[in-house]
């Protein structure tokens, strides 16, 4: 039987560490989060971005815009927190309706602000492995996971279903800086099981419900549960058929509890970060 990540005990040591920096150093972060229309799952994000803000002492500042905002509208609010002195990191929650043009509004926030990782300036600093930049929250989570787990990365086979840029693009680019020969699948990867099979590293990051099966993984992998699905019951559950494929993994992650808690976690990291960065260019 698999060993769980537990992501909620991780993410709750994580918190307390920034907390007490805060604490130590009188640290005066804010996070702004911009929120456009009422997409369910949004509101529930964005309410635990807040929590957890709270728990570590980080001032909150939310954004509700409505539906019909406009992409001016959008553009004029990120550029008021781009100068705001007092906001230290812009969070674009996603998705934002249709009409809007999400690229943009990422390319407009502030680099130096941009604790989500979106800005195109973050994502080449990143490509050529350059750390000074900010990092996707969820890969960088995932990196604190196997460092805390001690599971060994250089000279393994990873394996990550997905390529979006907030998870499957940056998460192939952090495997490989640590020695990892990747291997990227998505929805036109034919015979996607010949590959899962061999990886000693397996991310799921699809939105399938239990998409990967038992069959698909090899002994003792290493299985990361990005998901947040509904089964054909309506409960919540990940890209990994947990149950079957915990059975035959090394470590797995759970959903919930495993990759969600330390995505937030990383969010406060990155405005911590934020906060860092714009010191020292105030100095």
């Amino acid at each position: 039987m698999a060993t769980l990540i537990d992501g909620k005990a991780l993410a709750s040591k994580v918190r307390e560490t920034i907390k007490q920096r805060i604490e130590q150093e009188n640290i005066k972060a804010k996070l702004a989060v911009i929120l456009v229309g009422n997409d369910d799952a949004s509101v529930v994000y964005v309410r635990n971005k807040n929590k957890a803000c709270e728990k570590v002492g980080i001032a909150f500042e939310e954004y509700l815009l409505p539906e019909e905002t406009t992409q001016n509208e959008l553009i004029e609010l990120i550029d008021k927190l781009n100068e705001d002195v007092e906001t230290t990191g812009i969070l674009l929650q996603y998705p934002i309706p249709k009409h809007l043009n999400v690229q943009e509004a990422f390319n407009r926030i502030s680099p130096l602000k941009d604790v989500d990782g979106f800005n195109p300036m973050n994502v080449g600093l990143r490509t050529i492995g350059d750390k000074t930049g900010f990092v996707p929250c969820t890969p960088l989570g995932i990196m604190e996971m196997f460092k805390e787990y001690n599971i060994e990365l250089q000279g393994k086979k990873a394996v990550v279903i997905g390529r979006s840029n907030i998870v499957g693009k940056p998460m192939g680019q952090l495997l490989q800086d640590a020695n990892c020969t990747v291997t990227i699948c998505h929805s036109k990867t034919q015979n996607i099981e010949k590959e899962t099979i061999t990886a000693d590293i397996l991310v799921a990051a699809l939105g399938k419900a239990k998409f990967v099966k038992e069959n698909m993984i090899k002994e003792g992998a290493v299985v990361i549960d990005v998901g947040m699905d509904r089964d054909e019951e309506g409960k919540l559950c990940g890209d990994v058929d947990f149950e079957n494929v915990s059975k035959k993994a090394s470590y797995i992650t759970p959903v919930p509890g495993g990759v969600g808690p330390m995505t937030v976690a990383m969010l406060l990291s990155n405005t911590i970060k934020a906060y860092d960065i714009q010191q020292n260019k105030k100095n």
